[in-house]
């Protein structure tokens, strides 16, 4: 039920840093990674290295990212979330630094695409949401990871102009370089996140996964239709919204464009991201988590269609950066809400893990798929053209799917 602004405030007062620590360590996180596409024109032309070729570090980061983010979920059952989030920031900071030395494929790959790929499994949407999730009281968790959510969002407002700004006045490897910096930032945030640690977790319900093994929940997750359909249609948001990281700057570059439209429209992202999680954080509160979620990515198809159709103008591109960005992270406090209230929280992260799989083979679609494209036809329209079709695919099945069966735990929970 909504609660009054004062006693939200009292309620959040406790756990205020652990919830800035979880919210910096995410906006860092995921800022630093939607900012990368900056770099592909200078990087590959540099030393050398193909579209197709950077877009496969990208493609790999997105699969490593994906597949072990279980894992890293899991890990937080035995470890704790504390340990797994230090490590991972600094996995990102050797990613980052290896990417910015490098004067070949395999660095690329490595730092860009398999070191950082590890650092998001640890302390991207999945793992912070769960740190969110676990600090509040059910009656207000929606909105508090509305707010997580879009205070992490304001990463890309930072590091995509200054990404830019040091790339075009230095060099990408300064541009690199200052990332790195902004990443050394996410190990004490990570640290106070942590103490998230010592919250004792809340007796589960009946119809929550209590005491079990990983594998065992695995089973209860993928036995329930509504997170079946809810993983399912994951995918077309990965795919969306990394084809847009990856390829926006290459696309407005390729039509003449001034280089700063693509960080300023990153940054529109960014900025807007904040309002739109705040707002859905808020919705899910109050309304169908999966309806909301179908409803989004029938929106950002319909905004993909709009903008790529007409011809790339700076308004027009800044506009479309603005309605991407309100749709964009809104699905993360929809998601983390969903599982929480399906299973239970001792398990949300690697449950939200495993959802989280399709999201990043999507990601791996929208990355390097969209380089194959390019370079096989010499343009996005097939690409942008996949992407909105299968957009309107996954949001009608999904809504359809939410307001005809209602979410809830299979019967089979109860015995487990």
């Amino acid at each position: 039920m909504p609660v009054p602004q004062a006693s939200l405030l009292q309620v959040l007062r406790p756990t205020l840093p652990i919830l800035i620590g979880a919210s910096i360590m995410l906006t860092l996180s995921m800022g630093l990674r939607q900012s990368l596409g900056i770099f592909m024109q200078p990087l590959t032309q540099d030393i050398k290295i193909s579209i197709s070729d950077f877009t496969l570090a990208i493609a790999v980061q997105n699969l490593a990212w994906g597949f072990l983010q279980p894992l890293a979920g899991a890990l937080t059952v035995r470890f704790g979330f504390r340990t797994i989030m230090v490590a991972g920031s600094l996995f990102y900071i050797a990613g980052l630094a290896l990417m910015a030395g490098s004067h070949g494929f395999l660095s690329v790959m490595v730092g860009g695409g398999v070191l950082v790929g590890i650092s998001l499994a640890c302390t991207a949407a999945a793992i912070a949401m769960s740190v969110a999730a676990r600090a509040v009281p059910a009656t207000v968790r929606s909105t508090v990871l509305g707010l997580v959510s879009g205070a992490g969002s304001l990463g890309a407002l930072l590091s995509a102009p200054l990404g830019q700004m040091l790339s075009e006045g230095y060099g990408w490897r300064v541009g690199l370089i200052g990332f790195v910096v902004l990443a050394v930032a996410m190990i004490p945030a990570a640290w106070y996140a942590g103490r998230v640690d010592r919250i004792p977790l809340p007796k589960p319900s009946a119809d929550e996964i209590g005491d079990t093994s990983a594998g065992v929940a695995a089973k209860i997750a993928f036995s329930n239709p509504s997170f079946v359909v809810m993983t399912v249609a994951y995918f077309v948001c990965g795919m969306q919204l990394v084809f847009l990281t990856t390829h926006l700057p290459s696309y407005l570059a390729i039509c003449g464009m001034d280089p700063m439209l693509s960080a300023q429209t990153l940054g529109m992202i960014g900025g807007f991201n904040v309002i739109g999680s705040i707002f859905f954080g808020w919705a899910g509160q109050r309304w169908n988590k999966l309806a909301l979620l179908g409803g989004i990515y029938i929106f950002r198809s319909i905004a993909l269609a709009w903008y790529f159709m007409l011809p790339p103008t700076p308004a027009a591109t800044l506009l479309f950066g603005a309605i991407m960005g309100f749709l964009w992270m809104g699905v993360g406090p929809l998601v983390a809400g969903a599982v929480a209230e399906m299973f239970g929280l001792k398990w949300q992260a690697m449950i939200q893990g495993l959802a989280f799989m399709s999201h990043q083979l999507g990601s791996f679609l929208g990355a390097f798929g969209g380089g194959l494209l390019y370079d096989a036809l010499g343009s996005y329209t097939m690409a942008w053209r996949i992407g909105v079709a299968l957009g309107l695919a996954g949001g009608i099945i999904q809504v359809a799917f939410a307001l005809f069966r209602p979410s809830g735990p299979p019967p089979q929970m109860q015995a487990a």
